[in-house]
């Protein structure tokens, strides 16, 4: 099937054609017709289904058809995100598939200063993309007015649920109106996102292209069983591999990161760790400098990570092993996007096996174990330990501050 087929206007096509794109991604394939028909539409896909182009392309095209008579610049369209770097990527996205039609779009988010943001609403938007805190912050200063938005998107409603966005989520959705298209997304369909689903989707259009439990099928995935002691080490020999060009490395937490990313350092492997206590600039520096391939490895947080696209990034590592099944399909979900092969690697020491157990009952298979190493796992019977619980704030008032406050 090709872009040409799903009905899709000459200037969008021609953006499209301009970015190499040369024909949907099953998400694509089915979404983008019901978002034209103008049906509200609930969608499961995980990250690297070319979920992005599934919206935004459908988006642009019934803005720029159906034009008000209005010369006021409205916000037309609302796409809701939990993260920054989602935020800016979706943002990237609507400039490149845009830009041969007559619409402009912005993008809000906290942790830098509003001022540039404020300007860019004043001047008039069709197209907002907004972190919950940020947009209420400034629906509360009265720079932004939602009541003549078209299309709500919804994006990422299982992470926007994990970061205890739902009571700021609600809020926002008060001020949309009432007749809208509205189109909402997860990786997963659990009952809770089915129940906020429930409250928002007008007898939705349903597309699920990748059960929530699977993972991609062309990721070639690994477990590497290693004393927790000898994981740099491991790390070090696993990149002595040339043909591993870049790396997407991941650890449970903040400090572990920069840690790590020292120690890459220190064996002369250019390496930058993105977390939340890094300033916006400096991520975004790192990210830029990673899809540029002047940097080797990023070493990433979890929270961190969403919103990371990178074309052909061929490796992900999992320094840590997560301790929430789920993660893991989104970290490797990293590599392998939209058709292409990846590879990922586990690095599990004792106290973690119980949870590759876990992970291996989520995506319905063994995953194979790499036993030819240089430092094979020494404990191969652990003391027993208490998994922690999931890490995530609860749903009260002050998670947003929380959030902005830890920089996570």
């Amino acid at each position: 099937m090709s872009f040409q087929s799903l009905n899709i206007i000459q200037p969008v096509l021609d953006s499209l054609k301009e970015e190499g794109y040369t024909s949907p991604t099953p998400i694509q394939e089915q979404a983008i017709p019901i978002v034209l028909k103008g049906n509200d539409l609930l969608g499961c896909a995980q990250t690297g289904t070319g979920k992005t182009a599934a919206f935004a392309i459908p988006i642009l095209q019934l803005l720029s058809t159906n034009k008000s008579n209005d010369h006021r610049k409205r916000i037309r369209s609302l796409i809701l995100t939990p993260t920054r770097e989602l935020a800016i990527q979706i943002g990237e996205s609507f400039q490149s598939y845009g830009r041969h039609v007559r619409l402009n779009n912005t993008v809000i988010f906290g942790g830098v200063s509003q001022y540039h943001q404020t300007r860019a609403l004043q001047r008039g938007v069709d197209i907002l993309i907004a972190t919950p805190g940020r947009l209420l912050d400034l629906i509360n200063q009265g720079f932004v007015s939602l009541r003549d938005v078209e299309i709500f998107v919804l994006d990422e409603a299982d992470r926007m649920l994990d970061m205890g966005f739902i009571i700021d989520v609600k809020k926002i959705l008060s001020h949309l109106p009432q007749k809208r298209q509205t189109l909402f997304f997860s990786a997963t369909l659990q009952p809770d996102i089915m129940k906020l689903a429930g409250s928002i989707l007008n007898n939705p259009k349903r597309v699920e292209v990748t059960p929530s439990a699977s993972t991609v099928e062309t990721i070639d995935q690994y477990v590497y069983y290693v004393d927790k002691g000898n994981k740099n080490a491991l790390l070090m020999d696993i990149l002595k591999d040339k043909t591993i060009k870049s790396a997407l490395v991941f650890t449970r937490t903040k400090y572990g990161a920069d840690r790590v990313m020292r120690v890459l350092l220190s064996n002369n492997i250019k390496a930058e760790a993105i977390h939340g206590d890094k300033a916006q600039n400096a991520r975004q520096r790192a990210l830029a400098n990673f899809k540029a391939q002047t940097t080797r490895v990023l070493v990433a947080t979890d929270i961190a990570s969403r919103g990371i696209d990178v074309d052909d990034l061929g490796h992900v590592i999992n320094y840590e092993i997560p301790n929430v099944a789920e993660t893991y399909v989104h970290r490797i979900g990293r590599t392998g996007r939209a058709g292409a092969a990846g590879t990922a690697y586990s690095l599990c020491d004792a106290e973690e096996k119980a949870y590759i157990r876990d992970i291996e009952k989520l995506i319905n298979k063994r995953i194979p174990v790499v036993d030819d190493h240089s430092f094979p796992l020494k404990n191969a019977h652990p003391v027993k330990v208490t998994k922690p619980a999931p890490s995530r704030p609860h749903n009260t008032s002050n998670t947003r501050k929380w959030y902005a406050r830890t920089g996570r």
